[in-house]
């Protein structure tokens, strides 16, 4: 335990740091000063820098002989440099973090002479390799990777680093920096959350109405794809034919990670409207003859500094088997889920075809149906048209319009999800996490969402991504080894009518 006043001494000293100057404003070491970065306190005692702070609380790593006997520092470092952390700037807070990063790194001149030692003792026994190896595996350590350690296990130090790393991936942003030793210390912190939060050690909780309040809310103010209204809404979203789980961990407690909202249905829901705006059951009680389906409709993850921590696809798998243990002749498993970014593409495409003067997202007799509806000319005039309407969304006020545009829009998604890749995978980054889980990509939906959000995003369309539980594994292996997505007729004949329409 730290004594009360070393703690009440260091809160004082938090409140007081004030910052002083600092020189220059890029992430590049060399365009900083960091012995100028100092901060002044009001009560007695040193100015503190950051260098200062950093070789006091980043402790040397201990030599190979001592690596199991050393003493851990004292928790009150590790304190210390929380409290320091969260008194700074954003911008300080980088250049904290850049100085971490780099001085306090791996022993480069250290690690090369051991690498040269592994070369020359080859011909050895096979017991020295393995030492000399090992010394070079710690050798590897980051210095600061000690300091990260001891802070997860102090309180509140997990909730602490996974903020610190939100920060870093800040930071590390292709407009931001591209250090790469904060890039390193990245991956060092993602490896350790990885490991602090691996399955076992996670909780799968089922939130309902009788749920803390504070949970309650902090799943309300969560929810990133289907926004809560009010409390009616969460309320309904917990209730009958709902369920609603989270993960959480013993290191957080009450902040729940990782999201997910199923609907118990009969069959597969193509919209979003009868799941979120449909209150008709709120206080009845289930009738389990009519679930035969769940429908994960909402995933969100909440905590940007476990951003590539495997969360969301362990949650759905877990939810699978308690759904199976609660309703055992269930047989459909099955997402409703949103296109974000299908309409920025779709913009970019249309301006793309704007400038060569291309019209081949469209048939002829399409071009000709939304000019007569625009009273503009089959031309350029019609395809800025067109895109002025996709971009207000004003084409779902016209009945005509949207049923001129469904066959075309439906194939442009379809080729969006299906075709559009980044190094191979799926670019839409909802269609890439399902696909990764071992989804097929079952049935692209039109009229799906027709709020204004869903308009905006992916002209109203939403697709299900349906889980077949004996084919995940495999499907989920073709993809991730193969980059093969797995698809049913009816996206596959959407696909192929965009590729013909557009001599792909």
């Amino acid at each position: 335990m730290i004594p009360q006043h070393i703690i009440c001494t260091l809160r004082r000293g938090v409140r007081c740091w004030q910052h002083r100057s600092v020189l220059g404003t890029g992430l590049r070491l060399e365009a900083l000063d960091f012995r100028s970065v100092r901060f002044r306190s009001t009560s007695p005692g040193p100015v503190r820098s950051m260098e200062e702070i950093l070789t006091r609380v980043v402790v040397p790593l201990p030599t190979y002989e001592t690596r199991e006997k050393s003493p851990p520092p004292p928790e009150s470092n590790s304190v210390e440099f929380m409290h320091f952390y969260r008194s700074l700037e954003k911008e300080e807070k980088s250049q904290l973090l850049a100085k971490l990063s780099h001085d306090f790194g791996v022993d480069h001149k250290g690690v090369s002479e051991l690498a040269g030692k592994l070369l020359d003792t080859q011909q050895r026994d096979l017991a020295t390799v393995l030492q000399v190896e090992d010394r070079l595996r710690y050798s590897l350590t980051p210095r600061y990777k000690q300091l990260l350690n001891h802070i997860s296990r102090v309180e509140s130090g997990v909730k602490f680093l996974v903020d610190l790393r939100a920060d870093l991936l800040e930071i590390i942003s292709p407009k931001t920096s591209d250090s790469p030793h904060i890039r390193d210390l990245n991956g060092t912190l993602k490896s350790l959350l990885s490991e602090w939060f691996s399955v076992g050690l996670l909780h799968l909780e089922r939130i309902t109405w009788q749920s803390p309040c504070e949970i309650l809310q902090k799943i309300s103010q969560y929810e990133a794809v289907h926004p809560v209204r009010n409390w009616t809404d969460i309320k309904r979203r917990v209730g009958p034919y709902r369920r609603c789980y989270a993960f959480t961990h013993a290191a957080m407690p009450g902040e729940p990670l990782v999201v997910l909202h199923v609907a118990l249905t009969e069959d597969i829901s193509d919209n979003i409207q009868s799941i979120v705006r449909e209150f008709a059951t709120l206080d009845s009680e289930e009738d389990v003859n009519k679930v035969n389906t769940a429908v994960f409709y909402s995933i969100s993850s909440t905590q940007a500094g476990l951003q590539g921590v495997e969360l969301g696809n362990v949650l759905i798998k877990r939810v699978v088997r308690e759904l199976q243990s609660e309703f055992p002749h269930m047989s459909q498993f099955s997402s409703l889920s949103p296109i974000p970014g299908f309409s920025s593409w779709l913009q970019g495409l249309l301006s793309q075809h704007r400038k060569e003067g291309r019209v081949e997202l469209l048939t002829d007799c399409e071009w000709r149906k939304v000019a007569d509806v625009t009273n503009t000319t089959p031309d350029t005039n019609t395809l800025d048209a067109l895109r002025k309407l996709i971009s207000t969304g004003d084409w779902t006020r016209s009945e005509r319009l949207v049923h001129i545009l469904e066959p075309a829009l439906m194939r442009l998604c379809a080729w969006y999800l299906y075709g559009e890749k980044r190094r191979g995978y799926a670019l839409n980054p909802v269609a890439n996490f399902h696909l990764q889980n071992g989804a097929t990509m079952w049935r692209l939906n039109w009229h799906a969402d027709t709020s204004p959000r869903g308009v905006a995003n992916s002209c109203g369309i939403m697709v299900n991504y349906r889980y077949f539980l004996q084919e995940t594994t495999s499907n989920s292996a073709a993809y991730m080894h193969n980059k093969v997505i797995t698809a049913t007729e009816q996206v596959l004949g959407l696909v192929s009518q965009f590729q013909k329409n557009s001599k792909l």
